[in-house]
């Protein structure tokens, strides 16, 4: 059983913070403020989080599991929103990240909860909520820097896609080149810490069973379930935001209409 931690040893871990705000000063970076406010939200949500999830669990509904996840998703449009310098609409880019979390998450999570692990239900929030929420903040890493190159990229290329339209080309298929390069850069987080796990760090998942005394080769098994899950929501989810933004930024005629995105 993995002993308890008194908030005092919490309050001396905090500490740690110290270091990234002596940098901030030393480099005039000028995250200070952000650090320690981002620090404050983190131990507020926490704890926010661990009342919740002690009621859900005790509560034991589908119907409320299911609202979990939707206000999850509902929070990781808005943390995709708050990462792009030129949003697409303030409101179409927050829907655009929920929405694609809801459904990639949706997609990937439920039936591997009913085919693969088999909980006792099968919609357990002990297992679920976890579970689409490691899948889902994983993928809105991957929207959000999709959509961040993404935008960029249309802006820097801008004249070499409207000559290649001018030249007859589908708004596809001008745009396929940068398309494809924001999905890559979308993905290289998750395929670059696939091939370090294992190697470079001991995942989260694995080490927070690890704690709680499994056996190590089982809670390897359950982090490869859940990279695999990772790497499917990440791809679906990086795809469907660029096609989206592609769509949004293009009209009927095949022209590119930058001036849907803010700050241009």
């Amino acid at each position: 059983m993995t002993p308890d931690i008194g908030f005092d040893k919490i309050l001396i871990a905090a500490l740690f913070l110290l270091i990234n705000g002596g940098i901030s000063l030393a480099l005039s970076l000028g995250i200070g403020r952000s650090l320690l406010i981002a620090g404050v939200r983190m131990v507020v949500q926490l704890v926010l989080l661990a009342f919740v999830l002690r009621w859900i669990f005790e509560v034991d509904s589908i119907a409320i599991t299911l609202v979990a996840m939707i206000v999850m998703g509902g929070f990781a449009g808005y943390e995709v929103l708050l990462r792009q310098a030129h949003p697409a609409g303030r409101l179409w880019t927050a829907s655009l990240g929920t929405t694609v979390m809801l459904s990639c998450g949706f997609l990937i999570t439920l039936p591997t909860l009913a085919v693969i692990v088999q909980a006792e239900p099968w919609f357990s929030p002990r297992v679920a909520l976890p579970m689409f929420g490691m899948i889902a903040g994983s993928a809105m890493g991957s929207v959000a820097l999709t959509l961040h190159v993404l935008s960029h990229a249309l802006i820097r290329d801008a004249l070499i896609i409207e000559a290649r339209l001018s030249m007859g080309e589908s708004k596809f298929q001008a745009l396929g080149p940068t398309l494809r390069t924001a999905i890559r850069s979308g993905l290289l987080p998750t395929v670059t810490n696939m091939a370090s796990i294992g190697v470079v760090s001991i995942p989260g998942m694995m080490t927070g069973q690890i704690l709680a005394n499994a056996d190590p080769l089982t809670a390897a098994k359950y982090q490869m379930v859940i990279m695999f899950l990772i790497s499917a929501t990440s791809a679906l989810g990086a795809v469907a935001a660029a096609y989206a933004l592609a769509w949004r930024v293009t009209d009927q005629r095949h022209r590119l209409r930058l001036d849907r995105l803010r700050g241009v």
